[in-house]
């Protein structure tokens, strides 16, 4: 799904801009344009863009979704920000205050505190920053530009850092996105930016297209950003009603709306003997750590468990599909918790965050997490075999069933894993689990 984010100068009023903006998203394929300062006056009824539903805003700040995608949810913290749902994803758009470091500054104090409110969503942060991140990224002829403050750089590399985010054109020869020329010198600035939680990057594409400031076809003087999300958005159906998921907590309902059709239960194995993975765990893993209680979280028909026990462990295990008749345990502080082949069949980034999350919540301090999944080439072949449809990173193995499946790798595991809490544990045994992918985690002490 291709999201642009662009400053309009405010000239999306004439009709000339406006043409040559319809004509560049569709060229492009563009399915969510977030603007800043598109229009003006900035209270004025919003024009009208073909092929496109206004999804919120005004003059400073402003949203649009193809007209064939169901509306997202929008709302605008602070007049210089907008906050938008994206399925599991959430985007905020900025322009920061033109003329002020202070002011600046202050600002990226404000969205640190609104993405730490997040509490790990993935995020895009987007838009124009009105400052070089970098010296080098804001020049005044040849030399670096005054412009941008130390402190402003202090606070957004603190923003980075707190909320997991990279730098997407952070090119070494910086890509400037705005030129002009000031008292006779050139200004060239890489102020127009995407910050993208960490854990995404892989899957996400962001480029820099500069012909929209330049030629005949020009509606703007800023560079767009076209970011290439791995995100399949609801159709636009009036009677298509969208619900939360929560089935590997108990906190409520999730934050992230899902699919009716999702059905990740239908993808658990009716086994009649343990998996390989619990008896790689058993025969490699309980001895060297001194293991004595085992969760399975995830558990399905519960053969797993029943494994653990055989083998002279206290084991529970956990499936939030009740007919599977393993509820939610009581007890926590367990030395080790698993998740076999669960993250793969999670349809989205932050259903597969609030697994590992409630997953780590059982284990001890000091404990360990063992998350095994299918591989991204197992995925791919079965894909290619299976003629599956594309959904989100992903692919529907039957979307008549419901059921998910993406291939993860043990450095997506990792990352993943970040944003619970938990570190890849060291000194630890590798399991032989040929054909698939795991990762021990360590859980650190309080």
């Amino acid at each position: 799904m291709l999201l642009a984010s662009v400053n309009l100068n405010k000239r999306l009023g004439t009709s000339g801009a406006r043409a040559n903006l319809a004509a560049w998203l569709r060229e492009h394929g563009v399915k969510v344009m977030v603007a800043q300062e598109p229009f003006k006056p900035a209270d004025r009824t919003p024009p009208v863009l073909g092929g496109f539903t206004f999804a919120g805003g005004d003059g400073r700040l402003a949203a649009w979704i193809s007209e064939d995608l169901a509306p997202p949810t929008v709302a605008t913290p602070a007049p210089w920000v907008q906050r938008i749902e994206l399925e599991w994803l959430v985007v905020y758009q900025v322009h920061l205050d033109a003329y002020a470091g202070a002011s600046r500054a202050a600002q990226l104090t404000e969205l640190t505190a609104l993405t730490t409110a997040e509490k790990g969503h993935p995020l895009v942060i987007c838009g124009d920053f009105n400052l070089a991140r970098r010296p080098e990224d804001g020049l005044f002829g040849e030399e670096t530009s005054t412009f941008t403050t130390d402190a402003e750089r202090r606070v957004l590399e603190q923003l980075m850092q707190d909320a997991d985010l990279v730098d997407t054109t952070a090119d070494q020869v910086p890509t400037f996105t705005f030129e002009r020329v000031f008292n006779g010198k050139p200004s060239r600035f890489r102020c127009d930016l995407v910050l993208l939680s960490s854990h995404l990057t892989q899957t996400t594409t962001v480029t820099v297209d500069a012909a929209v400031r330049s030629g005949p076809s020009a509606f703007t003087d800023h560079s767009a950003l076209l970011i290439d999300l791995p995100l399949t958005l609801q159709a636009g159906e009036p009677d298509d009603v969208l619900f939360s998921l929560s089935e590997l907590t108990s906190a409520g309902p999730a934050a992230t709306p899902a699919r009716r059709g999702y059905q990740p239960h239908k993808t658990a194995m009716s086994r009649q003997a343990p998996s390989p993975a619990s008896r790689a765990v058993t025969a490699h893993l309980t001895g060297p750590l001194g293991i004595r209680s085992v969760l399975d979280h995830g558990c399905g028909r519960g053969a797993d468990v029943a494994h653990y026990r055989s083998a002279g462990l206290e084991a529970e295990g956990f499936d939030p599909h009740e007919d599977f008749g393993w509820p939610r345990p009581e007890r926590t502080k367990f030395d080790l918790v698993t998740s076999m082949f669960v993250l793969n069949v999670l349809p989205d980034p932050w259903q597969r965050i609030q697994a590992l999350k409630d997953a780590a919540s059982f284990a001890r301090p000091g404990g360990h997490v063992v998350v095994v999944t299918r591989s991204p080439e197992e995925i791919t072949k079965a894909a290619a075999d299976g003629d599956w449809s594309v959904h989100h990173d992903g692919f529907w193995s039957s979307q008549a069933k419901g059921t998910f499946q993406r291939g993860i790798a043990p450095s997506e595991i990792s990352v993943l894993a970040r944003q619970a809490g938990l570190q890849p544990a060291q000194g630890v045994p590798v399991l032989p689990l040929p054909g698939v992918c795991h990762v021990v985690l360590h859980k650190p002490a309080a």
